[in-house]
């Protein structure tokens, strides 16, 4: 209950901020960002988009994958049309798909730019079961299982931009306190989903692919450290908006939620506040495998915090993004469960 009512009033928490600060707020007091290359999934629109107008306001280089070009030329006019002289550079990117994946990093090492920030906020709720052309059931393959791939193949151009520049690198996974909704055998259920529609429920899937962020995340820290390598990554909660990710389910119902919880919504700018806090605010260096909501430290779910799980879900990470075959693949889910 206290949460709550410090979330309405918008209480400031250690770091200064909370849930009422704004990306542009949270940004005011960082370093001139022209010396930055970041990366930003899912930056056509909501927390995305202002993320990436809130960067190129502070001057970094901007690269943003997307499956739909119109859209991100259109995002990238906006912010040019804003801040003239944004260095910006659209791509093509389908996370579903893992040959999408491995295509975009082939092309952005061609243009051998540096790799400071890397932020894996793209997001999917569907409401109608799907399958990506890899064998994974679409939600999870495009929330985590594409995010997975990425960054384990721009991994290596950000530590050596770390080595080479001396500014620590930084990678943030884009999460939801919906992980916390699911409880169970996590692989199991992927399983079952990528292979039976019968089994699927949308909300619970989506709660699994932002549970296997957060895992994610805490065993990617630790990798980290193991390598000493001068990368940190965080995951963060960026709060309850109205974005195109729930618009996917207009109706009656919906409306009547979000008219009703209005008062815990936050708007775009302050939603993206967290990802723009954890991505580049001085505060958070050294800081890794932490989970982060309204710009403040906070706590995962049991099942979220648990380093067995995490390790399990990265070697059947592992395993999925190396298989072809759609069959072995489910076959691959149950027997890892």
């Amino acid at each position: 209950m206290l949460e709550t009512v410090k979330y309405l009033i918008g209480s400031i928490g250690p770091s200064g901020y909370g849930s009422k600060s704004t990306a542009e707020q949270v940004t005011e007091t960082c370093r001139d960002l022209r010396s930055v290359t970041a990366i930003i999934t899912g930056a056509t629109s909501g927390i995305g988009a202002e993320t990436a107008r809130v960067l190129a306001k502070r001057g970094a280089r901007l690269v943003l994958p997307a499956r739909s070009l119109k859209a991100a030329e259109e995002t990238k006019a906006r912010i040019v049309s804003e801040f003239p002289g944004s260095d910006i550079v659209v791509m093509s990117l389908d996370l579903s798909s893992l040959n999408s994946v491995r295509n975009f990093v082939s092309e952005f090492e061609s243009l051998d730019f540096p790799l400071n920030l890397l932020i894996n906020n793209a997001g999917k709720f569907a409401h109608e079961h799907a399958i990506s052309e890899d064998g994974i059931e679409m939600t999870f393959a495009t929330n985590y299982l594409g995010h997975f791939l990425l960054t384990k193949l721009l991994l290596k151009k950000m530590i050596e931009t770390a080595k080479e520049s001396g500014v620590q690198g930084r990678i943030v996974n884009v999460s939801s306190t919906i992980h916390g909704w699911f409880s169970g055998d996590m692989i199991r259920y992927l399983g079952q989903i990528s292979r039976n529609k019968c089994d699927y429920d949308a909300t619970r899937a989506y709660a699994v692919s932002k549970l296997a962020n957060v895992l994610h995340t805490k065993e990617l820290a630790h990798t980290l450290s193991q390598m000493d390598a001068n990368v940190t990554v965080n995951c963060v909660h960026p709060g309850i908006v109205r974005t195109r990710l729930t618009r996917e389910r207009e109706g009656l119902i919906t409306d009547l939620v979000f008219f009703l919880t209005s008062k815990l919504l936050k708007t775009i700018p302050q939603a993206a506040a967290t990802t723009c806090y954890v991505a580049i605010h001085p505060r958070l260096v050294n800081v890794s495998g932490k989970y982060f909501a309204d710009c403040n430290e906070s706590w995962t779910s049991k099942l979220g915090s648990n380093s067995n799980e995490a390790a399990r879900l990265w070697s059947a990470s592992e395993m999925l993004v190396s298989n072809k075959d759609h069959k072995a693949v489910s076959d691959l889910l149950l027997n890892a469960a």
